[in-house]
């Protein structure tokens, strides 16, 4: 296959961490040919849906991690694949390429995940069709009731639904001195919309990152482990990666989800679980598998890949038919064809 990745900047990736280059490796691993280019090279240009295409060829080194080769211009429809990884922020040019990239999709392409389910997916309030997974959570403009929240539960974790890498996320306690300052710099007095839920102190224990890929449910967690002092256990914010075997519990909310999120077009998911409750779902460029790899043995970048192959397979043989197969269905076509699955 020729599969095209859809990046930050080449040289912005830390290849010591970066799961899309890990991705990448392991489809040159498999045999595949790997194309890269950034958000603003995807053009619609006379009706077609075209990129600025760099062919990329690995290293197996951190510095330089690729050798780059002439970049052409070409429609996505003629790659096998795309995956879109560009990181947050979700903001209007990230809206922008989701409605080019829904464009590609009518025009051929195979865009995963899906451009239409991210933008429809926030990763904050989606977990919010799902509140027998979830703790108490408010959704709101309005600073009273987030007062009466946090007063609620005593204690309330805030955080602004394009937030991403743990920023702009307070802990918040009713009897903090500086509540009123917390919620006037998250509110912005009325003017911006939170999240508040309530605080879970299972956080202790980290904050749990569960993979699903094409319907599936990767068999171990990242717990992100906040560091000594800090009530996040985002990485980027300091938390140690430990990976661990699904509890009964992460198994459950992992398994009732997986077919759900991938019937609605979501190839790769990061469910972030707290204790029992479920606090976010991931779908712009979910991260983990480097840790888990490196901790479990259990290859998630060759499995990732494993499961996207045979998931073109299956939706070339439906777009052939007519008839897009996409999600959960695809899943189980390629798993009847006898395509192993994660145990």
């Amino acid at each position: 296959m020729d599969i095209l990745f859809i990046l930050d900047p080449f040289d912005s990736l830390k290849p010591e961490k970066e799961t899309s280059i890990a991705m990448m490796r392991a489809a040159e691993a498999a045999g595949h040919r790997v194309v890269g280019c950034l958000q603003g090279d995807i053009s619609l240009d006379r009706g077609k849906v075209v990129a600025r295409m760099t062919p990329l060829v690995t290293t197996g080194r951190d510095k330089p991690w690729y050798r780059a080769d002439e970049p052409f211009t070409a429609p996505l429809s003629t790659v096998d694949a795309v995956i879109m990884r560009k990181d947050p922020p979700f903001d209007m040019e990230y809206v922008y390429s989701t409605y080019m990239l829904e464009r590609a999709v009518e025009q051929g392409a195979r865009v995963y995940n899906n451009p239409a389910a991210i933008r429809d997916h926030n990763e904050k309030f989606s977990i919010t069709a799902y509140p027998e997974l979830t703790t108490d959570v408010l959704v709101t403009r309005d600073p009273a009731l987030l007062r009466e929240f946090v007063a609620r539960h005593g204690e309330a974790v805030l955080k602004l639904l394009d937030g991403m890498g743990g920023a702009s996320i307070f802990r918040a306690r009713q009897d903090d001195p500086n509540l009123s300052v917390i919620l006037e710099t998250m509110n912005r007095f009325g003017t911006r919309t939170v999240m508040a839920q309530r605080y879970l102190p299972d956080i202790v224990k980290g904050d749990k990152r569960i993979l699903l890929i094409d319907g599936q449910v990767v068999p171990h967690a990242l717990a992100r482990i906040p560091k000594a002092g800090e009530a996040r256990g985002n990485m980027a914010a300091g938390g140690k990666p430990v990976a661990q075997p699904l509890s009964a519990r992460d198994r459950e909310i992992a398994e009732y989800l997986a077919p759900k999120l991938a019937a609605q077009g979501l190839f790769l998911v990061g469910l972030d679980v707290i204790g029992d409750s479920l606090t976010e779902i991931n779908v712009t460029s979910p991260t983990g598998f480097m840790e888990i790899t490196a901790q479990t043995g259990f290859d998630v970048p060759a499995f990732f890949i494993e499961r996207l192959a045979a998931r073109v397979v299956a939706d070339r043989a439906a777009q052939a038919a007519g008839k897009p197969l996409t999600g959960r269905a695809a899943a189980d076509a390629v798993s009847a064809a006898g395509h192993g699955q994660p145990g």
